[in-house]
């Protein structure tokens, strides 16, 4: 149970986040057959029929795929309140998210059953009820069912929010298909025309209902910048601004085809892939706020702009590391071990935070710099490759570097430095997701470096290195630190959301790179080796005191 508590946590976020993009999935192409391909069918032509099923098949999968993870998470909600507050089975279950839980995985299966086996047949009351209730229940989940005033209010708020979320970004998967069944510029037109206008509304309730939700749960600026909820809601706006950025390059580029019938619609297509990856990144991010209050409710515990301003105010890096036995967990178990205590400092997985002094600090900070230094340099042979310089294309390489220094370097307690053998030490949540990232750094520095240096060259392997990045950067978003005091981890995660940021920023130009025509996908190709040298900068000037 001690190991539950510890991944629960961490588990739940990304299932929830996993449960927030197939519900918009689902949502979005329930909302994308009965406004957009139903209607249009006769005059798109031949390619309505095929449309209508493939947007069926993607409904019925996003629901079963909703089933399948609400599900995961009640049975871990249930297990977790049976082990930690001895309740029974039935009590577990009838708490008011749990039935709200239970709810949705039954309207879920159904749906995906009827769009499974049915396809387009489904009539379009049965898809709106069955849509509704799920959007209800989702709703009961959120923060604003918790709120003991304003509570209906709140709730219709965050049912708008989720209902605009759907209509813009989880229509996308339906809306690219579609670009890809249609022939002709007809067609193109009048697909691009109408999911532009049913993304404007689903951006409106997406605007509107997030400034009421920072209304309510914000409150002040101080909650905005100084509070974790509001530092993950500014990330939130902050992936909004691009796929706006997106949406209205698609949108003029739908109203220069009204305009000349031989426009490429190259562009919307490849502008609409990325809408849904940074559309998937935002939906962890939302998972993320729930598994932090709200700032509203922890006023004494938020930074300050002083405070702010003083950890992030630049000062030379630290390039020099700490001994080993100097950091908190190596002393003190050196000291169990001189008075005889047969005791181990640290189990993963007991649920226990390890404890830190000014030489994990100064560790850390180190880690960072270093870390900095790698990937500041691999942006700069980028961008040297970029300019014609042949042997930088080697770059990809250094990644290996950086990978073997956060084997080593990250957690020191555990293998290979520390006495916790590696298998033992996946059991802690933060060495699970260092872990997870030397893995991806590694992976895509083999691939990337293939591609560049000629043997997978124009094969799907050139995909690896933006996928990680757009990755590593959500990873990066739902990551947890091992700190109990919510001012010095909101203090951190300062630093790592625009980290997180820019990393989102390299994957997805990179994406671009590789998918747009000229001059595009040149000058995509400047962007993300830029984007990689701001994260450089920023790993170099990390503080933590």
């Amino acid at each position: 149970m001690a190991l539950l508590l510890d991944l629960f946590g961490y588990l739940s976020i990304i299932l929830h986040g996993l449960s927030n993009a197939a519900q918009a999935g689902a949502l979005g192409a329930i909302l994308f057959l009965l406004l957009l391909a139903r209607p249009l069918a006769d005059e798109i032509g031949r390619a309505g029929p095929a449309i209508n099923a493939a947007a069926a098949r993607i409904g019925g999968w996003s629901a079963f795929v909703l089933a399948v993870c609400t599900g995961i998470e009640l049975a871990m909600q249930a297990a977790l309140l049976m082990g930690t507050v001895d309740l029974s089975l039935p009590v577990a279950l009838g708490a008011v998210s749990a039935m709200a839980m239970q709810v949705k995985i039954i309207a879920a299966l159904t749906l995906a059953s009827l769009l499974l086996s049915r396809g387009d047949d489904v009539a379009g009351v049965k898809l709106l009820a069955l849509g509704g209730i799920i959007l209800i229940a989702a709703t009961l989940t959120t923060h604003a069912a918790a709120r003991l005033e304003g509570r209906l209010p709140l709730l219709v708020v965050s049912g708008l929010h989720q209902l605009g979320a759907a209509v813009w970004i989880g229509g996308l998967p339906c809306f690219v298909m579609a670009l890809r069944k249609v022939d002709g510029a007809t067609g193109w037109r009048l697909v691009g025309g109408r999911y532009s206008r049913m993304s404007m509304a689903g951006v409106a309730a997406i605007v509107l209902s997030g400034i009421g939700l920072s209304l309510s749960y914000i409150g002040t600026w101080q909650g905005l910048y100084g509070a974790a909820y509001g530092v993950m809601v500014s990330a939130k706006i902050s992936m909004l601004l691009m796929l706006l950025v997106l949406g209205a390059g698609n949108f003029l580029l739908v109203e220069r085809l009204r305009r000349n019938p031989r426009t490429p619609i190259t562009r919307l297509r490849r502008f609409a892939e990325v809408e849904i990856g940074i559309g998937l990144t935002v939906f962890f991010a939302a998972a993320s706020l729930t598994s932090v209050p709200p700032a509203v409710d922890i006023p004494r515990e938020q930074a300050s702009w002083r405070e702010i301003v003083e950890r992030n105010t630049p000062r030379w890096p630290r390039l020099n590391s700490p001994d080993h036995d100097k950091l908190a967990l190596p002393a003190l178990q050196a000291r169990l071990d001189a008075e005889a205590h047969h005791a181990r400092a640290f189990t993963p997985g007991a649920g226990v935070l390890p404890p830190r002094n000014a030489a994990d600090i100064a560790w850390s900070e180190y880690n960072h710099a270093w870390s900095g230094i790698f990937v500041g340099l691999i942006g700069l042979l980028a961008l040297l490759e970029r300019a014609g310089l042949r042997m930088a294309r080697h770059w990809p390489l250094v990644f290996l570097g950086l990978a073997g220094f956060l084997l080593v370097r990250s957690d020191p307690e555990v293998w290979p430095l520390g006495p916790v053998g590696f298998w033992e030490s996946l059991r802690d949540v933060e060495v699970l997701q260092h872990r997870l990232a030397a893995l991806l750094v590694a992976g895509f520095a083999v691939f990337e470096w293939r591609v560049r240096a000629g043997g997978l060259a124009g094969g799907r392997a050139a995909y690896v290195f933006p996928i990680a990045c757009a990755v590593g950067g959500g990873l990066l978003l739902t990551h947890a630190h091992a700190i109990s005091d919510l001012k010095e981890a909101l203090l951190i995660e300062i630093s790592h959301t625009p980290l997180a940021l820019a990393a989102i920023v390299a994957g997805w130009s990179r994406w671009l790179e590789l998918r747009l025509d000229p001059p595009g996908n040149r000058i995509a190709g400047w962007i993300w080796p830029l984007a990689l040298i701001v994260i450089g900068l920023s790993l170099l000037l990390y503080r933590e005191a």
